[in-house]
């Protein structure tokens, strides 16, 4: 096994304080091509262990950790590590992410399980190199499940990966129909955003909707639906749906047909939605856009962005009325979200109060030497005057 060392620095890479990455810029020097996809040690400045974890000198990330131990990357390893993380997960839920990347020790992967399909997502080098032996493991552990290998990420391109989508079967992978917390969905796992479902706020669609009941509510960036959906089918009074993406659209208006639910769809940007005057009241809005900071030099512009979205949203609210809103912007964290919300409700003219912070699921673990884990921050607020 490699030895990796931090080079002394007056600015101290966050690996010597528990973060599980190192950046090409932090190391003394570049190992050979024939470590990229190994496991490798890292060593501080004074030659202590600090871990060991997947290399790979075409990423400016070089060292991902996945132990703290030393350890061989090998198959062993990456099924021991398999079964802590599955083991942290309810074993009867047939819906939820079952590995968190780095926050499972499993740099790079992603799976999420759908009723009977494992959606696996392989994003660096390391794991994919032991790809077959995830697919094998799960196939042994969900032996009714399909598995599709969702490796179209770009980021997967950094890492000298091709990308691809394809089926473990080899069988197409053709769009299925699946109740989800009483919701039917048609989900479409070969396409579409991440892995195909978005598991990461369907607590929060189950959580929002009885605050629905009689209310008229606004679903901002619906994608396929599932604010609305939850909303429509816990009796709220109207619900209007917006999205400018016309598939998105036309997918949440197929589910909505699906559900029974009546429900205003509109193919629209959200900016030019608020910037039109309108007759339209509404007692909720829920915002839950995109990420507008795909990495930190985007950070300002997203900020204004989020702040503009969210004063424009105020302003469209009767006292009393509620605003639910989200960042999924891993460059953005919970305390300069909040404060893009003071700022937004102070240019409003409005008094808002914070009625609940909300959270990513525990299947989406977040850990503390890891704050990049914690990628979803939402407030739930009220228009007191």
């Amino acid at each position: 096994m490699h030895n990796l060392q931090l080079k002394r620095s007056r600015r101290h890479p966050r690996a010597l304080h528990g973060h599980p990455w190192a950046f090409a810029g932090e190391v003394t020097e570049a190992l050979p091509d024939a470590a990229n996809g190994t496991g490798v040690r890292l060593l501080d400045t004074a030659g202590r262990l600090l871990g060991c974890g997947i290399y790979n000198n075409r990423s400016q990330l070089v060292w991902r950790r996945y132990s703290r131990r030393e350890q061989e990357w090998s198959p062993a390893v990456v099924q021991a590590l398999l079964d802590t993380a599955l083991s942290r997960r309810p074993a009867e839920e047939p819906f939820q992410r079952l590995v968190w990347s780095e926050a499972d020790d499993l740099p790079g992967l992603v799976v999420d399980r759908l009723g009977d399909m494992l959606v696996l997502q392989s994003l660096t080098l390391g794991m994919d190199t032991l790809q077959p032996v995830v697919s094998d493991f799960l196939q042994s552990r969900f032996p009714d499940c399909e598995v599709v290998l969702r490796n179209d990420a770009p980021i997967r391109k950094r890492e000298g990966l091709e990308l691809y989508v394809r089926t473990l079967s080899g069988h197409p992978c053709e769009p299925r129909l699946a109740e989800i917390d009483g919701v039917r969905y048609r989900l479409t796992l070969d396409a579409g955003q991440k892995t195909g479902f978005y598991l990461d706020q369907r607590h929060e669609h189950a959580a929002l909707a009885p605050l629905a009941q009689g209310q008229r509510v606004l679903d901002v960036c619906t994608h396929e639906g599932g604010f609305a959906l939850h909303c429509a089918r816990a009796g709220a009074a109207s619900v209007t749906a917006l999205d400018i993406s016309a598939t998105a659209i036309s997918a949440a208006m197929e589910n909505a047909a699906r559900n029974g639910v009546n429900i205003r769809f509109l193919t629209e940007n959200a900016f030019d939605y608020f910037s039109r005057p309108s007759a339209d009241t509404y007692d909720w809005i829920i915002l839950d856009p995109p990420p507008f900071a795909r990495n930190r030099a985007a950070v300002e512009g997203a900020l204004r962005g989020y702040k503009e979205l969210n004063l424009r949203a105020l302003q469209r609210l009767p006292v009393g009325g509620h605003l639910a809103t989200y960042t999924c912007s891993q460059h953005v964290d919970r305390a300069t979200f909040r404060e893009v919300l003071r700022s937004a409700a102070h240019d409003s003219g409005r008094t808002v109060t914070i009625l609940s912070e909300r959270r990513q699921p525990p299947d989406h673990p977040v850990r503390l030497d890891f704050p990049e884990s914690e990628y979803l921050h939402g407030f739930w607020l009220r228009v007191d005057a």
